[in-house]
């Protein structure tokens, strides 16, 4: 009986430290949520054709990307921006299809969607699952496999990396850090938010 109880503390006391911790975690996974605007491109198809199109408007859209977002120092500044810059956006993306022989219509909006955990190579960084507010850039009937980035903090460009990260020391250590299995758990605690 009074190995049973020790066990029972010992439970109770790593349950308590677990939860402490992985709720700073995710605390701080919300706000690297509330401190990034995305983008996101889908392709009209999963055709090869329709693929190396989305691909085309992104290269565009990102040539365009310090023109179109520089000046920005916090995620409202970008997001401002960004609302200002959506028209451009969209011209810039039916220039390139034109240009490349298609006459497929692109919306463009501001909008708040589900991402899955993702980690960026290039960057290093993993940012947790959840909902974010992005550039949505629709091509045609937005129906193939997408592409995304990081508009703010400026992600999108490999020489991005040369950029100051702006995302707080805090933000930084989860971005950087190898924590596979707390975001695992942040992704599946935000799927369930997403079904309820």
């Amino acid at each position: 009986m009074k190995r049973f109880k020790i066990a029972l503390a010992l439970g109770l006391l790593l349950a308590v430290v677990l939860t402490c911790s992985f709720s700073s975690f995710a605390a701080v996974c919300d706000e690297i949520r509330t401190d990034t605007l995305r983008l996101h491109i889908l392709a009209n198809s999963d055709s090869e054709a329709d693929q190396q199109l989305k691909l085309a408007v992104r290269d565009a859209i990102l040539a365009q990307e310090g023109e179109l977002f520089s000046g920005s120092e916090d995620k409202q500044q970008a997001l401002d921006r960004a609302a200002q810059q959506l028209s451009r956006i969209q011209q810039i993306a039916e220039e390139t299809l034109r240009e490349q022989g298609c006459d497929d219509p692109v919306h463009v909006r501001l909008t708040n969607l589900y991402f899955t955990t993702t980690r960026y190579p290039d960057t290093g960084l993993t940012l947790p699952a959840g909902r974010y507010d992005a550039v949505r850039v629709e091509i045609g009937e937005a129906a193939g496999k997408n592409w995304f980035c990081v508009l703010f903090p400026p992600l999108c460009l490999p020489a991005a990396t040369e950029k100051e990260n702006q995302y707080t020391e805090e933000e930084q250590m989860v971005t950087e850090g190898d924590y596979e299995l707390r975001f695992a758990l942040v992704e599946w605690v935000e799927q369930l938010r997403e079904f309820w």
